[in-house]
């Protein structure tokens, strides 16, 4: 058990019997009279937020979430199915996977995050490579400064693709690195 003084940003708490990720935290008071803490979360279950107000001397439940490597596998609507190198299938909700819908590709490796026991979210490598399927080729003219254009990635489900903004000499059927944590281009991967 943690005092809420000593609960930091990104822990994972329980509140009222729910695993809550703490997302902000922003501090009230003086020595004097008190501190209190107020916490945006999220709900790392129904991926609701919340939030709400604590005192300094409140004590919480510090939770340590599980990790296994898996792969994605595919996908049997509502559920997203990953598997662990020991062949056993994990099923996510597309609501819990949130912006890792987007950078989804067969076979892609990837963690799962399990809480009791039970999968409920994925977490992405930091950096993936991914094909351009559709950019607007550059316009002659347009080359003053830093000038973006957009670019759909290949990805599993094609309802879900994300647009990254890349540099206008980025044309479609490029590998081009992603960022997953900001969606922002890295630099073309040559063969």
């Amino acid at each position: 058990m943690k005092f809420a003084k000593e609960i930091r940003v990104g822990n994972i708490i329980m509140v009222d019997s729910k695993p809550m990720i703490v997302l902000r935290s922003d501090v009230n008071g003086s020595s004097r009279t008190g501190f209190t803490y107020k916490w945006k979360m999220k709900n790392l279950l129904t991926n609701s937020p919340q939030e709400n107000v604590f005192r300094g001397d409140d004590k919480f439940e510090v939770v340590v979430l599980d990790k296994k490597a898996v792969t994605y596998s595919y996908f049997a609507d509502p559920l997203f199915v990953f598997m662990d190198s020991e062949y056993n299938q994990f099923e996510i909700e597309g609501e819990n996977l949130g912006e890792a819908l987007g950078y989804l590709k067969d076979g892609m490796e990837c963690e799962a995050v399990f809480y009791d026991g039970k999968a409920i979210s994925v977490e992405l490598p930091t950096t993936i490579v991914r094909q351009i399927v559709y950019s607007e080729p550059a316009v002659k003219g347009n080359t003053s400064g830093n000038v973006l254009k957009e670019a759909k990635i290949e990805n599993a489900i094609e309802e879900n693709q994300i647009v990254v903004m890349v540099p206008l000499f980025v044309s479609q059927d490029d590998q081009i690195e992603i960022d997953t944590r900001t969606n922002e281009y890295k630099k073309v991967v040559r063969n």
